[in-house]
């Protein structure tokens, strides 16, 4: 498994050589290719293929030569590139030749001339392009081989591992093995010359067993203690620095296994098949204290530190089944080896594996189980445990997908496909894992985020940790590809595919190509930023602009500001849009049609934003819609009603339609208070009070003073109105109200009536209700 971490550590750092080297080449020459160095190869690979009697590893070899000479055959296609491009507008400087009339002989000369100049100047591009291709379909016939053959191994059949006859070879090789492992050991202490150089090397002996032993024994306590030590400040970069320091409990054990095993080696008691054991001693100790350290963080005892919320007995389950499927993979990985040393058969070595391969696939079932009873979200959860019960469906999924795979796989190693049982069981508990570690890894990215950007568990729920799994989603890919058998070679071609690029008509856009754009516009959108803010807070603010006029400032700096930055980056990037001329300017004519409502109101909200009828703050009415403006952004614009609901109106609306502005350029409003009188009532005593009743309100301007306006005699009172200018028309209806309770108290105690609305009923025919007599008579 830990060879496939190594291999994934590798294509991190040829990706980011990659993508140096792809930039830096954007400025130099390609060279011309050694074609008759190329021819040998091509014709070795040919013969190879052909015969299909290669090993792997020399097909492997093969293939690696192949992908070196392809690059240099694709760099190679853009040989001469300017002389090309300098002959071609030349022929067509002297236009197309005549279909009929005779073409100048000067003329003719010359267009035969730059022709075979230019076939000249082709030709190593031409046989570029030629090696290219066949180097490309040599690699694919090497590939479909090796898939073939790999198809070929995960389908073999041996005999059944049931089969008690086969208990006993492979018994006895394994003892053999053993045996010889012990020979080895016991053979260099009937030498003196071994005694005394193990005299000579015991203190260097002594002392690396020493600091080993004191690491692998203590490594963990000291982790655990700085943890704790660390967990006591609190704070945001708590969780942060726990899991930095947790670290220590794979990384110190395994530094004194390291110390041992040089202990081990420096004793010079161990022979060649010893020593291959010992080797291995480090990534064994990586796999059981990795898969521990991995278990602990996922399904810790603490609360507040696990991962996945499933009760305490149910994680403490875990963590020991997980630990032990470490151990059983790890005594999988020595009794392969211990076969490998003696080049046990095939079904001695499916013997020995059965039994490992199905407590193995036991242990799985029960994690399935566990898996499948996961995190319970109730009807009536809230946001945060709705958010978990993503979670909860991918751990029921992963395992549903954990017992079938528990269930079959020791049925298919019964049946003798024991190479696909095995293909099938140990990759999926490498799958598992690798997915807890890139779970265990968003925690930390995102701790790391929420500290570093200050904004504590507020940050958990910002966009950045979504993408930080995303990119993780990604990135683990490649090591899940690799552990389902994608062949390394295989990676690496796909990589190299994909850092070739496509082309766009005549143009190669490369992956380094995106990542120049990526770089210079986000440092020049940054300095837009930047900019702006410098004008927001420092600069706009000394001028006589008024607040929504800055900000249309601000505004415009920003979408030029952005526009320049797309601009230069994809001038810097090299990368040509004018292939896309014809085809922007077909989709313009749909896009118009299309966008034509967004496209107008994008117009009229940059008309607002210079011509400023309006601005934050106002209070507007528009399509009987009435509230404080609030927002104005290019597309619409957002006031706050009265009701305190949010009304987004688009832009187009205020360039057509009719918008009443009551406090534009001021304050100043008028106030209209209706209020009638019973007939009989002074009218000049009437308007007095209600003068005295606007003239004391501290709201109402006495310049000009309010005016009361006595506007007729209506059908049930006589009717006054009182018009008077207010400081601020925002608190109309405050003031209103104010004097209504001023009128009605004054009213009152003048003894002056506000009379109830009045109906006189008429009866046309009032003889119609009057009784009458059984004979008729009326009575």
């Amino acid at each position: 498994m830990f060879g496939h971490v190594r291999l994934f550590l590798l294509l991190s750092v040829l990706f980011w050589t990659a993508l140096g080297g792809a930039v830096s080449a954007q400025g130099n020459s390609a060279t011309q290719p050694d074609f008759a160095q190329w021819q040998t190869l091509a014709d070795r690979a040919k013969n190879a293929i052909d015969a299909a009697r290669a090993s792997d590893a020399a097909f492997e070899m093969i293939r690696s030569e192949l992908v070196s000479s392809r690059q240099q055959f694709l760099a190679a296609s853009g040989l001469n590139s300017e002389r090309i491009e300098t002959l071609q507008s030349q022929i067509n400087a002297l236009g197309p030749p005549p279909e009929n009339a005779q073409e100048a002989p000067e003329i003719a000369t010359r267009r035969a001339e730059l022709n075979q100049q230019l076939q000249k100047v082709r030709a190593p591009v031409v046989a570029a392009e030629e090696a290219y291709n066949l180097a490309d379909g040599l690699i694919r016939e090497i590939d479909r081989i090796l898939a073939e053959r790999r198809a070929a191994n995960l389908l073999s059949r041996n005999d059944t591992p049931l089969n008690p006859a086969l208990w006993f070879d492979a018994v006895s090789s394994l003892g053999e093995t053993v045996a010889s492992m012990v020979s080895e050991v016991k053979t260099p202490w009937a030498s003196d010359r071994y005694r005394a150089d193990l005299r000579k090397n015991l203190p260097v002996v002594l002392t690396l067993f020493f600091i080993g032993l004191v690491l692998l024994l203590r490594g963990r306590k000291w982790s655990v203690a700085a943890g704790n030590y660390f967990r006591r400040f609190g704070g945001a970069g708590t969780g942060t620095w726990s899991f930095l320091v947790s670290l220590g409990r794979i990384i110190i054990p395994i530094i004194g296994v390291v110390f041992i095993s040089g202990a081990i080696i420096s004793t010079g008691v161990v022979g060649p098949r010893v020593s291959k054991l010992v080797e291995s001693l480090p990534e064994w100790a990586m796999v059981l204290l990795m898969l521990r350290w991995l278990c602990e963080q996922l399904f810790s005892k603490r609360d507040e530190d696990a991962l996945f919320a499933f009760a305490q007995e149910r994680r403490a389950e875990l963590r020991f089944y997980g630990s032990l499927l470490s151990v059983l993979y790890v005594g999988n990985d020595i009794l392969h080896q211990l076969m490998d040393l003696e080049n046990a058969s095939a079904n001695e070595q499916a013997v020995v594996a059965f039994p490992i391969l199905v407590v193995a696939a036991i242990i799985l079932f029960r994690l399935g189980q566990i898996l499948v009873k996961a995190i319970h979200v109730p009807n009536d959860a809230d946001e945060d445990q709705t958010q978990k019960s993503g979670v909860a469906l991918f751990l029921k999924i992963a395992g549903q997908i954990s017992i079938v795979v528990a269930v079959t796989t020791p049925f298919i190693a019964g049946l003798g496909y024991t190479n696909l049982a095995a293909s099938i069981l140990y990759p999926t508990i490498k799958s598992l894992t690798v997915i807890g570690l890139a779970a265990v890894l968003h925690r930390f990215l995102a701790d790391v985020y929420c500290w570093l950007s200050g904004r504590g568990e507020e940050g958990k729920d910002s966009l950045v940790p979504v993408l930080i799994a995303f990119a993780l989603s990604i990135v683990i890919l490649v090591p899940l590809a690799l552990i389902w058998g994608a062949r390394p070679s295989e990676i690496l071609e796909l990589w190299k595919l994909f850092n070739n690029g496509f082309s766009l008509g005549d143009t190669r856009v490369s992956p380094s190509d995106f990542l120049i754009f990526a770089v210079i516009f986000a440092a020049l959108y940054m300095l837009t930023r930047l900019f702006q803010n410098a004008l927001k807070t420092s600069l706009l603010p000394k001028t006589h602009l008024d607040v929504g006029a800055q900000n249309a400032v601000v505004s415009g700096v920003g979408y030029l500001g952005i526009f320049f930055a797309a601009l230069i980056a994809i001038t810097s990037a090299g990368i040509d849009l004018s292939g896309f001329a014809i085809v922007a300017g077909a989709l313009s004519v749909g896009v118009g049609f299309g966008l034509q409502t967004i496209v107008q109101n994008f117009v009229s909200g940059i008309i607002l934003l210079i011509e400023r009828p309006i601005a934050e703050g106002d209070w507007i009415e528009v399509n009987g819609s009435m509230g404080y403006v609030r927002d104005i952004s290019v597309r619409s614009t957002r006031i706050e009603t009265f009701d305190r609901t949010d009304v987004i109106i688009p832009n187009a609306d205020f360039i057509s339609g009719t918008v009443t502005n009551y406090t534009r350029g001021n304050t100043i409003g008028r106030l209209i208070a209706p209020v009638g009188v019973a007939y009989g009532t002074d009218t000049r005593r009437v308007e007095t009070i209600l003068r005295e009743i606007a003239e004391a309100h501290p709201m109402v301007l006495a310049n000009p003073p309010p005016n009361i306006v006595f506007q007729g005699f209506g059908a049930d009172s006589l009717d006054f109105e009182i018009r008077a200018i207010l400081r601020d028309v925002n608190w109309v209806l405050s003031v209103k109200s104010d004097i209504n309770h001023e009128i009605a108290k004054r009213f009152a105690a003048e003894g002056i009536e506000i009379p109830f609305a009045q109906r006189d009923i008429w009866l046309r025919n009032p003889e119609a209700l009057r009784p009458t007599s059984d004979d008729g008579a009326d009575t």
